[in-house]
């Protein structure tokens, strides 16, 4: 598949049986993070290779499930692990480290 945007209906080559997905995330990489009903754990995210994928037309009798999962997930913020550096980092309040605490002088 040349292009992929959120909310494809998708075919995932898995080496056995195709599996019907819907994409969750495509961020113009190699990897496609795409919904898929897990048969032990029931809808879950899992990262793809975009080669992997394959465009389908017809609404499969999972989506309703992998859609809720959409609509449950937050999208992830690019920049969050590196604190109050950035754009949109951080955590309001917490500008600074806390002070070292004497021990009972």
């Amino acid at each position: 598949m040349e292009q992929t945007g959120t909310g494809d209906l998708v075919k995932v080559a898995t080496g056995g049986p195709d599996i019907d997905g819907i994409v969750f995330d495509a961020t113009g990489g190699a990897k496609v993070v795409v919904a898929v009903i897990d048969r032990e754990r029931g809808p879950v995210m899992r990262t793809f290779d975009l080669k992997a994928l394959s465009e389908r037309s017809e609404a499969g009798s999972d989506d309703r499930a992998l859609e809720l999962l959409i609509r449950r997930t937050p999208h992830s913020v690019r920049g969050a692990a590196r604190g109050g550096s950035g754009t949109g980092g951080g955590r309001a309040g917490h500008k600074r480290a806390s002070m070292h605490r004497t021990t009972g002088k």
